[in-house]
């Protein structure tokens, strides 16, 4: 794909809510298999749509692009020597060293793409209206539905659902809107209001594991307020929650995680990927990669010309590995 034809990608994949990092070469000192205005997207699990450079230069902008998609900090990247930039090197800027035999270099724009929050507001009253025009205001995408017309197809598990319906089938409507699971269901009206109609879904046979996330009344509880105040406050929930990241597929930058440790349930780190032992570049470490085995130990390099001369002299560079570690204190 040219770099159009990536940016067209990015757009459909941020309409669909998908969280990944675009990445811009500004500039490349030759030779390089690199252009600039090369583009590529990274998503969160290493996949790369496009181009961006060569094996000395992907695993790095990959690595980068991850950090960079969990902080939401876009950034300059560098990719060569610290004596290339010399006195470029400016706040914003991260250099990541690279040994390769074209001795080239590159300036990469990576740039984080948070999706836009998707509200769903179901009904028609003053109140609705309102909450939609706010939603708007913060730049998120909002649908206005008449619960009439509203189908489970209208919301997935990123998306925030408030039904308004007002008495109009809100039974109908919950019962749909559970279905989509999204990630935040609130409901308009009085307490007691909300606890005879999950009771009636209850009784229709809904699982209690569906209605048990229906909020009601939706919103901050600011007590008694008018109908715009009252799209105010259900606005004030979902930035709050939004932001602290309680609204699974939906956190904000500061509370968001990589898709795999999301996929693993766990805050372990991820593990760290080999290094090449003669330029210390990161390289993918995959079983078809450059390697060479050395004591019994296998060994990956970023180049023929890395392998060659680690298997001229092993012992020169597993010696100056282990000089390296014992001085940090890891194995």
């Amino acid at each position: 794909m040219d770099g159009w034809q990536i940016l067209e990608q990015a757009a459909v994949m941020s309409r669909r809510g998908e969280s990944f990092a675009l990445a811009t070469v500004v500039w490349r000192q030759g030779p390089s298999s690199s252009q600039p205005g090369s583009r590529a997207i990274i998503t969160a699990d290493g996949e790369v749509r496009g181009w961006i450079g060569g094996a000395c230069a992907e695993p790095s902008v990959i690595r980068e692009a991850q950090h960079i998609i969990a902080s939401g900090e876009s950034r300059l990247l560098l990719l060569g020597s610290p004596e290339q930039f010399g006195d470029a090197l400016q706040d914003g800027m991260a250099v990541v060293p690279i040994s390769c035999q074209s001795e080239g270099a590159l300036a990469v724009y990576i740039e984080a793409v948070v999706p836009v929050p998707h509200l769903v507001v179901v009904g028609r009253s003053p109140m609705a209206h309102t909450l939609v025009k706010l939603a708007t205001d913060l730049g998120w995408r909002a649908d206005l539905i008449d619960g009439a017309d509203f189908s489970t197809s209208d919301a997935d598990e990123r998306a925030m659902v408030v039904v308004a319906t007002q008495g109009h089938h809100d039974e109908a409507v919950i019962e749909r809107a559970v279905a989509a699971r999204p990630a935040y269901l609130g409901l308009v009206g009085s307490a007691k209001r909300g606890a005879a109609l999950l009771g009636y879904l209850t009784d229709r046979g809904v699982p209690a594991d569906q209605l048990d996330r229906v909020r009601v009344p939706a919103g901050l509880d600011l007590g008694s307020t008018t109908h715009p105040e009252i799209a105010v406050a259900i606005m004030a929930e979902l930035v709050q929650l939004r932001t602290a990241g309680a609204l699974s597929g939906t956190a904000g930058p500061a509370a968001a995680t990589s898709n795999a440790d999301q996929a693993a349930g766990t805050d372990q780190p991820a593990q760290e990927q080999p290094t090449d032992p003669v330029c210390g570049m990161t390289v993918t470490g995959a079983p078809d990669g450059l390697q060479f085995e050395y004591s019994g130990r296998p060994y990956y390099f970023c180049s023929i010309g890395c392998r060659q001369a680690f298997s001229a002299d092993p012992a020169k560079y597993v010696e100056r590995e282990t000089r390296c570690l014992s001085k940090t204190g890891s194995r």
